[in-house]
């Protein structure tokens, strides 16, 4: 399977490292192209990726097209290459373009697959929306949607969910880095280091993270678990209330989604 990717910035690199890091695409097989020369042809030498000369020659070369371009750029690069789309499946992460008008710029019989990843997909712990069109058989749907089986998980998802799943899935990366951050900032607070503190964190993090998606539990079962009756846990727990803690996560989220911008 050979997989061309139109465009080379941070999503398009994490997809990238997280494919190889699976060993389900080789870098042999992969094509890439972006409007950057001095961006993307050293990460193709340093991956061993093919690094194409232009948008048409990826294409030209890939079963599998990723449109991982800004939106702005998106329908221009579209018609650029229109003419030798042919037989090719379209994977388009494009934040805010529908399938609807991605069928318009590439005519109404090409194979489409809508994905939304998250960053984790670089270390293969990602969570990627999906949504495809009529076009898509299932072998090219089990081929595209593979891919990003490789590197995490896949929630298939209708278009209009693709905006709170951006809000949680998307930007929760960094949402979570910055508790990560806040609760090692009051271990330094009493002592310990920085670095220390910080692999406290994000360890108990990953952990709690696995024990509510493996134990079957809900977030709450935990927190029930962990809060002995007059304990220090309750405590804590009322003082983040008191801050409004939820509160202000689901204004994060509202703010999120209030930014999210449909591609005309």
């Amino acid at each position: 399977m050979k997989v061309g990717f139109i465009g080379a910035g941070e999503m398009a690199k994490a997809i990238i490292n997280g494919l190889l890091k699976a060993n389900h695409v080789s870098g042999s097989d992969i094509y890439l192209h972006s409007a950057h020369a001095n961006n993307y042809e050293p990460f193709a030498q340093a991956k061993g990726l093919v690094a194409a000369s232009t948008n048409k020659e990826v294409v030209q070369n890939s079963d599998y097209v990723v449109l991982a371009v800004t939106p702005d750029r998106a329908a221009d690069v579209l018609r650029e290459v229109n003419d030798v789309l042919t037989d090719k499946v379209l994977i388009s992460i494009v934040g805010g373009m529908s399938i609807q008008r991605l069928e318009e710029l590439t005519g109404y019989n090409t194979p489409i697959l809508r994905a939304l990843p998250n960053v984790n997909v670089e270390i293969t712990a990602g969570m990627t929306a999906i949504h495809a069109n009529e076009q898509l058989n299932e072998a090219q749907t089990k081929q595209a949607v593979g891919l990003f089986e490789a590197i995490g998980s896949v929630s298939e998802q209708p278009e209009d969910k693709f905006s709170i799943f951006s809000a949680m899935a998307g930007s929760g990366p960094a949402y979570v880095a910055y508790f990560i951050d806040a609760m090692s900032r009051a271990g330094v607070k009493y002592g310990l280091s920085k670095q220390t503190a910080t692999e406290i964190a994000a360890s108990v993090v990953q952990g709690s993270a696995q024990l509510v998606t493996e134990s079957g539990e809900t977030p709450m079962d935990v927190v029930d678990a962990v809060s002995s009756p007059g304990g220090s846990t309750v405590r804590g727990l009322l003082a983040m209330e008191e801050a409004g803690f939820m509160t202000s996560i689901i204004k994060c989220i509202d703010a999120t989604i209030g930014q999210d911008k449909k591609v005309d």
